[in-house]
């Protein structure tokens, strides 16, 4: 099959935009084309590239994206491989014909906090963060990297700055992954804290230390261990309960009956990394069976082409995917 040549043109053309779509020595141009396999060359405001059709098609998506990211902040080559895992993902999902038309309806969600503009890449994370704000209760289920807790806080985060909630209550089960941690001092929060800390990141991310710092100390931000919520109900609130492959059914069932009125819960976890005895079952796995048919409820499972970490996450997520399926295979 002959190559085709599509060229982009820019019509305004500014140096510095330019220069921060390319990168340094056109190294985030080199990054599009080893992914896509294409040839990009340009000169000013004029992208020439070179490919099979549909790579062709992807690597204008990206360069056109590249040139709008250009404008709000320096590009990296993690958000290069951000938007190169989102197109991709979108043509996986636009190749069926049914599931296009599904996507199409799905209005975007973007948020912007303090610190910075959060959108989704790709279409399952559209979904995700769309179910987020217009149900009262979704779980987000898959692969490390794919996104669940971070756009769960950042829903979380833009609910308290609209004052759509009166605080933010983050959970977990203080399950140890295989390690013994010990005696841990301190209070509550503490004692607690090493557990919830991809969540604190994403906060400290989106709304600074200090501010953060001071919603802890005002309550309005609640760090909550999962065995410690029993006999409470919580309203106006946005509740996620993360690494919830970790709870048992008992704990899941009681955490579900928590929610009161005007609140949201955000569940999250990978049903592969269960750390429970071998003898409990996971209350996560349970409940996808148990709500699958509830209205209101919304479910997201992602998958390994959903990873927007590094390239070779989605590789290791794969390879273990795939050890999985060859130990099940030989049982």
């Amino acid at each position: 099959m002959s190559p085709i040549v599509r060229e982009v043109v820019f019509e305004e053309f500014e140096t510095e935009r330019i220069a921060n779509l390319c990168g340094e020595s056109d190294r985030h141009l080199r990054q599009v084309e080893a992914s896509l396999g294409v040839e990009i060359n340009y000169r000013g405001e004029q992208f020439r590239i070179v490919g099979d059709k549909r790579s062709v098609e992807l690597a204008v998506r990206v360069v056109e994206s590249l040139y709008n990211e250009a404008t709000e902040h320096e590009i990296s080559p993690d958000v290069v491989h951000l938007l190169l895992q989102e197109v991709q993902l979108d043509n996986r999902e636009m190749e069926d014909e049914e599931s296009a038309e599904a996507e199409r309806s799905i209005p975007e969600v973007v948020i912007k906090t303090r610190n910075r503009i959060i959108r989704p890449r790709g279409p399952r994370q559209r979904r995700y963060m769309h179910q987020v704000v217009t149900q009262d209760l979704v779980f987000g289920i898959g692969p490390a990297g794919t996104g669940k807790s971070y756009l769960a806080v950042a829903c979380a985060v833009d609910a308290l700055q609209r004052e759509e909630v009166r605080r933010l209550v983050l959970v977990r089960p203080a399950v140890e992954a295989g390690e013994k941690l010990g005696f841990l001092p301190g209070d509550m929060s503490d004692k607690i804290d090493p557990y919830l800390r991809p969540l604190y990141d994403a906060l400290y991310e989106m709304l600074g230390f200090e501010r953060v710092t001071k919603l802890i100390e005002r309550n309005v931000i609640e760090v909550a261990p999962l065995a410690f919520m029993r006999g409470r109900t919580l309203s106006d609130a946005f509740i996620i309960l993360d690494e919830a492959q970790n709870t048992t059914i008992e704990q899941m069932k009681m955490f579900l009956t928590r929610i009161g009125f005007g609140s949201t819960a955000v569940v999250t976890g990978d049903v592969t990394q269960v750390d429970l005895p071998r003898t409990t079952q996971s209350g996560l796995r349970h409940v996808t069976e148990v709500l699958r048919d509830v209205d209101g409820v919304g479910f997201t499972f992602f998958h390994s082409f959903d990873v927007v970490r590094h390239p070779l996450v989605q590789k290791i997520v794969r390879a273990y995917e795939a050890e999985h399926g060859r130990t099940d295979s030989r049982d």
